[in-house]
């Protein structure tokens, strides 16, 4: 059963409120519906995996315009759903904006290592790719 922000961890459950008083609400799996697979398929795709470590190098939320993707709007929406519907990131409304985070606690209770181990690939590649 596809949950709610409000069905997660505490953090999110603030975040949750949020959400649900501006009349707005995204489904995200509860920690228990997260399957390796669809994290995986998530994290496989090069924009997501951008998207991904964008949101690695901070703590905080950040609005889905702070991306700058060579993708467009309906591209850029798509690779959000997908990264939300498969628990690896969390999105709120913040007024008008949608506000996205990394779902890192539940990541490294179900996977342990995996987010680290994907973000540090990533870094290799890209140090061998001279980008």
């Amino acid at each position: 059963m596809t949950g709610t922000v409000a069905d997660a961890a505490p953090k999110e459950t603030t975040v949750a409120t949020a959400a649900v008083h501006a009349g707005r609400e995204l489904a995200h799996p509860d920690r228990a519906e997260m399957r390796l697979e669809n994290v995986l398929h998530a994290l496989s795709d090069p924009m997501r995996l951008l998207i991904v470590r964008d949101l690695a190098r901070t703590d905080d939320e950040l609005a889905c315009s702070a991306f700058e993707l060579p993708v467009s709007k309906s591209t850029t929406t798509h690779h959000f759903r997908v990264l939300r519907e498969s628990g690896v990131i969390v999105q709120v409304y913040r007024g008008t904006a949608k506000k996205s985070a990394l779902r890192r606690d539940d990541l490294e209770e179900l996977f342990p290592g995996l987010l680290a181990a994907v973000l540090e690939a990533a870094d290799l590649q890209e140090a061998r790719d001279g980008a």
